[in-house]
């Protein structure tokens, strides 16, 4: 029997509260640093960042870097920076995106291209780009950059893979993974490693952690996909992913265990009639009774206890404890 949502809930709040019962003085520090880091003389653009500022998430990239930091070392200058870097360039390309997806929504607050159009949102995407370099190179931080270049050359890489695949709905289990670790693991494996790598200075407790991240990664977006299936407990609309013709894992299994009819008919609607609610649901209905959301958790899973085999390897202590709830926030988490 599923947990009810106001249990998870208050789990979910006693999770984050440990956390940042552990770096909640780094994090205040983090984002003034950050403040600092985005300011601008000139006026428009900084009405856009205090609105950007003003409309942060979880920032649980952020607290990845801290905490990957904090479990091999002492929290410093330079990891602050990398924080900074990891927020700098993930807000980038959330601004970028929304302009790609003609999205004038993100988290409950309008785009910055809903408010102030295309032309200044990819200027403003920029913009953040370019503070990001300008952080690093001015502290001859070029680590930190070679790690997150690595990451941004993925997620490009990601998305057009995704976009190409999405024309012919062609996407196997294979592809979809190599999607998601390019386009949503590879920059919060870089988290970690950038961390790790501000107190440590030690390439292979970096590439440890990396990996780390990596797994974190992936089962953060497995459970992405499975909002898209969800009821209303979940706290989120369902159907999304199939309405913008995106393969998610617990469909691609479904259609590789139906007949060619089912198969068909289930991408035709994919392709055709997927602004139908009556047809989504079919699609959400067959995807549940051939078991491709309990496939998917069972990923999620040995994704998310992988990563914790990775960390169970250093030494114990209240980071990575922090760690472990972070971890399994990303797989328990209700929105």
């Amino acid at each position: 029997m599923p947990w009810p949502y106001s249990v998870l809930n208050c789990r979910f709040l006693r999770q984050m509260d440990f956390v940042k019962n552990i770096i909640g003085q780094e994090l205040k520090t983090f984002e003034s640093k950050f403040s600092d880091a985005v300011k601008s003389n000139t006026a428009l653009l900084d009405r856009i960042m205090k609105y950007i500022i003003k409309r942060k998430g979880k920032q649980l990239r952020p607290m990845f870097v801290l905490l990957s930091a904090k479990l091999h070392g002492e929290i410093n200058e330079s990891t602050y920076r990398a924080a900074a870097l990891v927020e700098l360039l993930h807000t980038a390309t959330l601004v970028h995106d929304d302009v790609v997806d003609e999205s004038f929504e993100r988290r409950g607050f309008f785009s910055i291209n809903a408010i102030w159009k295309n032309k200044i949102a990819v200027l403003v995407g920029d913009y953040l780009l370019s503070k990001g370099l300008l952080l690093s190179t001015s502290h001859d931080d070029f680590e930190h950059l070679h790690i997150l270049s690595e990451a941004v050359k993925q997620m490009s890489e990601g998305e057009l893979l995704q976009m190409e695949k999405s024309r012919k709905l062609n996407l196997d289990e294979a592809i979809y993974f190599e999607i998601i670790r390019n386009k949503t693991a590879s920059l919060l494996s870089s988290a970690c490693a950038v961390g790790a790598w501000s107190t440590t200075k030690d390439k292979s407790i970096a590439d440890q952690m990396k990996t780390f991240g990596e797994k974190v990664g992936i089962a953060f977006q497995i459970k992405d996909d499975l909002f898209d299936y969800g009821n209303a407990d979940v706290g989120k609309p369902t159907g999304n992913d199939i309405k913008e013709k995106k393969l998610t894992l617990p469909l691609i299994y479904t259609l590789n265990k139906v007949d060619k009819a089912t198969k068909r008919a289930l991408i035709y609607i994919v392709k055709n009639e997927n602004r139908n609610k009556e047809k989504v649901q079919q699609v959400i209905d067959e995807v549940t009774r051939c078991g491709g959301i309990s496939y998917a958790e069972e990923k999620m899973f040995h994704y998310r206890d992988e990563a914790l085999k990775i960390l169970g390897s250093f030494s114990p202590n209240p980071a990575r404890d922090s760690l472990e709830e972070l971890v399994r926030f990303t797989t328990d988490r209700k929105y």
